[in-house]
């Protein structure tokens, strides 16, 4: 089970830390807060192609 997803430099998420119990985890948030990034994530996590153009503007890796 992934206990914690960690995000760097994605969209618009500079570094975030989901922590994630058992069961069901809910994204929510408002428009532009990176829901679509936090699952863009997880897709790549899984063997998604990635996507140049997701990566944060100025990382540097």
């Amino acid at each position: 089970m992934i206990e914690e997803l960690r995000i760097r430099d994605l969209g618009v998420i500079t570094d975030a830390t989901l922590p994630l119990g058992p069961g069901l985890s809910v994204v929510t948030g408002e428009t532009g807060a990176g829901k679509t990034m936090v699952v863009t994530a997880v897709g790549l996590l899984l063997g998604a192609r990635s996507d140049a153009g997701a990566v944060r503007s100025g990382a540097k890796s």
